[in-house]
């Protein structure tokens, strides 16, 4: 994509949720999301809040889920250990 000034317009990106309380499913912008990336899988996660049930729900990140939402503009948190 290009406009008239030469430079490239990025499109927004979308990622599809699920809330597990109402089991609703959506799509969210990376706005909406939160991810956290800690020492280990149990410290590593990405958040949101259900736009149907305003439930807040949190849900564990993987390797393919960090790439993607990282790549995708999402805010990231790294958590450190405090040893």
């Amino acid at each position: 994509m290009s406009d008239v000034s030469g430079f490239s317009t990025i499109a927004p990106v979308f990622f599809k949720a699920a809330c597990p309380e109402c089991r609703a499913r959506f799509e969210l912008s990376a706005g909406a999301l939160r991810l956290a990336i800690g020492a280990s899988r149990s410290t590593t996660f990405y958040t949101f809040t259900c736009p149907e049930c305003e439930a807040p729900v949190r849900k564990p990140a993987g390797e393919r889920i960090i790439e993607l939402l990282t790549g995708g503009g999402v805010r990231t948190l790294r958590l450190h250990s405090t040893v």
